[in-house]
């Protein structure tokens, strides 16, 4: 592959680097010298379920892979403990050493479905920076100033507020930085959050006589609300482990305006497959319904196969449009002591499918209507419903359950 094709590949989906000319420099060189490149991205374990927000920046570290350069998937064990700071507006809680060890190996069984194992080192900072003696730390402070600090937005509107902000958390970036000196890296990937860290990086490399990183920022995208960035916390997120009918499901239900965003970002459709897509809905040649199918059955086979991803179309098409129960659905085993003459109250039988943990966010989707049983909604929140072997109990759009008293 050529210098302009290896561009190619690398653009896709970036929104920024910094600079163009230095990474086709060190492209160069690393042909030339042949050495591969040091690419690195850094995690932070306080969440460790990937989902598809999670996938940009790792789908771009397998296209540095499949080009011979040396990935490297950094897990910040240690920086996890402050938390980045990277757009809080308060302090962020720090994690204890034993949740990022548990987080942390979580992480490791996820991304190996994008990463290839056999070319991917997976580091913990902790190796280096848990390491330092105190007059290490104040050398790396030493070379960074406050005001500096305070050019970052979320930084100075704390302070302009009068919020706290933790002389830790000044830290965070620096240690951000360290990383990169200790592994010597090229090349950084970051979300466009990520920017100022990144920037610190390449200052910082140059402070210890290393040539200074070029950085990629990568989108943040919108989850499946289109509204907010992709979180678990929002509820708006496509995990990478859900099943194939889940996946499939909220695959279908994003907004039309991010089926282009999503095809160029989380799946490998060529570029001019996806011009010809954006040719034809606006020329009304076909149908986001039909486009957005076609999307939610590229993702489902990049993390569950051909097969899968055809089960998955079929039993979408069965459930949403011609209103049949799917299936194969999982049984929800309840256990015979918690019925009292065989009721249960209904908030208390949906707690046991672990779907939703929070009363107010149970009895909220029932007074949405998105509850049902055997196909009938559910219109109270204080009833206890009469429990019966095989009865179908359905949440929201995607989840059935098949009740089975033991």
């Amino acid at each position: 592959m050529d210098l302009s094709e290896e561009m190619k590949l690398i653009k896709r989906g970036t929104k920024e680097i910094i600079s163009e000319e230095e990474l086709e420099q060190k492209l160069i060189n690393s042909k030339k010298n042949k050495k591969p490149l040091v690419i690195k991205q850094g995690f932070d374990p306080s969440a460790p379920d990937i989902h598809l927000g999670h996938t940009v920046g790792l789908r771009k570290l397998r296209h540095f892979q499949d080009l011979g350069h040396e990935v490297y998937f950094l897990i910040g064990d240690f920086t996890g403990m402050i938390g980045d700071p990277s757009g809080r507006s308060v302090t962020r809680k720090q994690l204890t050493p034993d949740e990022v060890k548990k987080n942390a190996e979580t992480y490791k069984e996820q991304v190996f479905k994008i990463l290839d194992p056999e070319k991917t080192i997976v580091e913990f900072n902790s190796h280096w920076l848990g390491k330092l003696s105190f007059v290490e730390v104040i050398k790396l402070c030493s070379k960074y100033t406050v005001a500096r600090m305070l050019e970052r937005d979320d930084f100075a509107n704390r302070f302009r507020e009068q919020k706290p902000i933790g002389v830790h958390e000044f830290l965070y970036p620096l240690m951000q930085a360290y990383d990169s000196i200790a592994l010597k890296a090229d090349v950084e990937l970051g979300g466009t959050d990520q920017k100022f860290n990144l920037l610190v990086g390449r200052d910082l490399q140059r402070e210890y006589n290393q040539e200074p990183q070029v950085i990629i920022t990568l989108p943040l995208i919108e989850g499946t609300d289109g509204v907010e960035k992709m979180s678990k916390s929002l509820g708006n997120y496509i995990g990478i482990n859900e099943n194939p009918f889940d996946m499939y499901g909220k695959t279908m239900s994003i907004p039309d305006k991010l089926i282009l965003t999503y095809f160029e970002l989380l799946t490998d459709i060529p570029y001019p497959d996806l011009e010809k897509i954006e040719q034809d809905l606006k020329e009304n040649k076909t149908t986001p319904l039909t486009v957005k199918k076609r999307l939610a059955k590229e993702i489902v086979k990049i993390y569950h196969g051909y097969h899968q991803a055809n089960e998955a179309e079929k039993n979408f098409q069965k459930v949403f449009q011609e209103k049949k129960i799917p299936e194969n659905i999982q049984n929800l085993l309840l256990p015979r002591h918690i019925l009292k003459n065989n009721k249960i109250w209904i908030v208390k039988l949906i707690k046991q499918t672990n779907l939703l943990s929070s009363t107010g966010e149970i009895l909220r989707i029932i007074e949405q209507g998105g509850v049902k049983i055997n196909n009938k909604k559910v219109e109270e929140t204080n009833i206890d419903l009469e429990i019966k072997e095989g009865d179908i109990l359905r949440v929201g759009k995607l989840y059935f359950y098949r009740i089975k008293i033991v």
